[in-house]
């Protein structure tokens, strides 16, 4: 398996293609950023698909799912902000995991865990953990001083017991309505005061 970390903004300046004019490596560069938006929009709406039932409205993750994550990833990727990173992990070509973080997102919480999934079918195989090890990697080498942090749903018990077994602290919840739209849920902050507060180790 393959973590790899992406970074459109520097992607064209290292393409082995040294014989290449301008115009094809901005075509290579295109459908490679399609390509990358492509996986990582089908695996985040199928993750989102058997993880959020009954936390998300159906007529959306029936629906126009995988169209809104593929229009958020089209900018990440095509526009990232100079404090984001995207880590995917592969495996036989195929993606089967990815992250997505922003350093210093909080003068209070530090750096922001916005995402983090792993194929629906690959659960219990250490791609969450690895992909999360990466991202805390990263941000000790951009934001050491920082703490870490995300939101989950509080229906979300899986996905909660995963961050507590890496150390995360529950710092409390509010209702609100989910970003993509519906009725209001309980969303929980989990956070790590520091980076050493972070407990490395198997999840099954």
């Amino acid at each position: 398996m393959a973590l790899a970390g992406l970074d459109t903004a520097r992607m064209a300046a290292n393409l082995p293609t040294p014989w290449m004019g301008v115009y094809e490596r901005v075509s290579v560069f295109a459908v490679m950023l399609w390509i990358a938006v492509l996986a990582i929009a089908l695996l985040h709406a199928e993750s989102w698909r058997a993880a959020y039932r009954g936390m998300l409205e159906d007529s959306y993750l029936d629906g126009p799912v995988f169209e809104d994550r593929r229009s958020v990833w089209t900018n990440r990727l095509s526009q990232p902000r100079d404090t984001q990173l995207v880590v995917v992990a592969e495996q036989d070509a195929e993606t089967v995991g990815f992250g997505c973080a922003y350093a210093r997102e909080d003068a209070t919480w530090g750096s922001f865990l916005d995402n983090i999934h792993a194929h629906p079918q690959r659960h219990g195989e250490g791609i969450g953990t690895g992909l999360f090890a990466e991202v805390v990697k990263w941000c000790r080498l951009v934001a050491g001083n920082c703490g870490l942090y995300l939101y989950v749903f509080g229906l979300n018990r899986k996905a909660r017991r995963f961050y507590e077994h890496l150390g995360a602290t529950d710092t409390g919840s509010e209702r609100r309505p989910p970003g993509v739209g519906g009725e209001p849920r309980d969303i929980h902050r989990y956070a790590w005061s520091t980076l050493d507060a972070v407990r490395l180790g198997p999840w099954s």
